[in-house]
């Protein structure tokens, strides 16, 4: 059957009996609707639905869900209340967290055939990261025009208030999100922050554009709005609006992963010297030190100033931070034997793996919060000469679609 074939079959409004073979990347689902495939959001494989037809483009199709049939055999009751009532938070908070890894690996292999081109990639190390709820230790809320904070529905402003969202630590949010919860400035953002010290942090801040993030604080309402973050002995201070891994786990996570793997390399230097590229404000740096040595150079490049200053207070000399965008910055650093470099959601891009190789380290970890881009990235560098040899699944996002993947790569 050919495309327009399948096009002429496939009518806008019109509905269908199917059944999701295969989970996509975004917490979709994938069914094969005449021939064509379809996209259903909020489905899972095993789901038999009654699908209604919204758009159809030249090699695929979209359709929203009227009725779920038959729901898989791993749907549960959803877990959040928050989701439940139609925030976007936990989209994977109705199938059972003992599955979840399953699904995002098939997911994540999915992806790495597809868009990194290896059919034939290092099979997956799954890290669950428990718990299943609760392990957010820092949230950013939408507030309404009554001021009442609260979750985002998907893919819009709208607001859902009154109802905590399951991946909150315990605390996190109390009298912040609820029925007697205080109100806040209309239409601004909250930023709420559990620390390492305990101490609860509130800011309003300015309004980012959706996909945008705002650092611009408008005012502390609780704590100091600095907070303390402990990593390897080293304590680092910075703003509450500042990045941080969510998950109270990923820190200590991914830096014994990357100490694990940095400690196998034999430096080609003196003085061993590593890469940490979008470095925030260091917090891998202790992980690449106890591997490589006390002597070590470790150079960060960072596109927050704010982050760059905060880890200059810290490690005085044994970090070098480098402030402005990792393309612009790399070829201007001594040769590396480890480049750590964990990219934003859209990825390191062609032109970044392309500078990375050029310097030629011994080792490169790679730390992808989207697998496609990581996808995309592993590829690019396959073509500058360096394979995939180890993968690392860290469900770092449990009750939702997102998990971390971490690639180990030698020239």
């Amino acid at each position: 059957m050919t495309t327009k074939q399948r096009e002429a079959q496939l009518t806008v409004g019109t509905e269908y009996t199917c059944t999701i073979e295969r989970a996509a990347h975004g917490g979709e689902g994938i069914a094969l609707i005449e021939g064509c495939v379809v996209f259903l959001p909020n489905t899972y494989p095993g789901d038999t639905i009654r699908a209604k037809i919204e758009h159809v483009k030249k090699n695929f199709a979209r359709a929203s869900v009227v009725e779920i049939l038959t729901p898989s055999q791993h749907r549960v009751a959803q877990r959040c209340a928050a989701a439940a009532h139609g925030a976007g938070c936990c989209d994977y908070g109705d199938y059972d967290p003992a599955h979840e890894v399953e699904l995002k690996s098939a997911i994540l292999s999915g992806q790495l055939s597809r868009l990194g081109k290896l059919p034939d990639h290092p099979s997956i190390e799954v890290l669950e990261m428990p718990p299943h709820t609760k392990w957010r230790t820092r949230m950013r809320l939408g507030i309404d025009a009554a001021g009442r904070a609260g979750m985002r529905t998907a893919h819009a402003h709208t607001i859902v208030t009154g109802h905590p969202c399951s991946q909150a630590v315990d605390g996190l949010l109390d009298g912040i999100v609820g029925r007697d919860a205080q109100r806040f400035t209309p239409f601004a953002e909250l930023v709420v922050v559990l620390d390492d010290a305990g101490n609860r942090h509130v800011v309003e801040v300015q309004r980012a554009a959706r996909g945008k993030r705002s650092e611009k604080t408008l005012k502390v309402l609780e704590g100091s709005g600095t907070i303390t973050q402990t990593v390897g002995g080293y304590r680092f201070e910075l703003p509450a609006t500042a990045f941080w891994q969510a998950h109270v786990q990923a820190i200590p996570t991914y830096s014994e992963i990357i100490r694990q793997w940095a400690a196998r390399v034999t430096s080609a230097h003196t003085t061993p010297v590593a890469w940490d590229l979008y470095g925030g404000v260091g917090a891998f740096a202790p992980a690449l030190i106890d591997a490589l040595g006390q002597d070590a150079k470790i150079h960060s490049v960072e596109l927050s100033a704010q982050a760059a200053k905060a880890g200059k207070k810290v490690f005085q000399q044994a970090v070098v931070f480098h402030t402005g965008k990792v393309e612009d910055i790399v070829a201007t650093l001594p040769t590396p034997d480890v480049v750590v470099l964990d990219p934003p959601r859209v990825g390191a891009g062609h032109k970044v793996v392309q500078a990375i190789a050029a310097a030629a380290p011994r080792m490169i970890i790679h730390i992808g919060c989207d697998p496609a881009t990581f996808s995309r990235d592993i590829r690019s560098f396959a073509e500058a000469g360096y394979t995939l040899t180890e993968i690392k699944l860290c469900n770092a996002f449990p009750g939702t679609h997102h998990f971390e993947t971490i690639g180990l790569l030698l020239r």
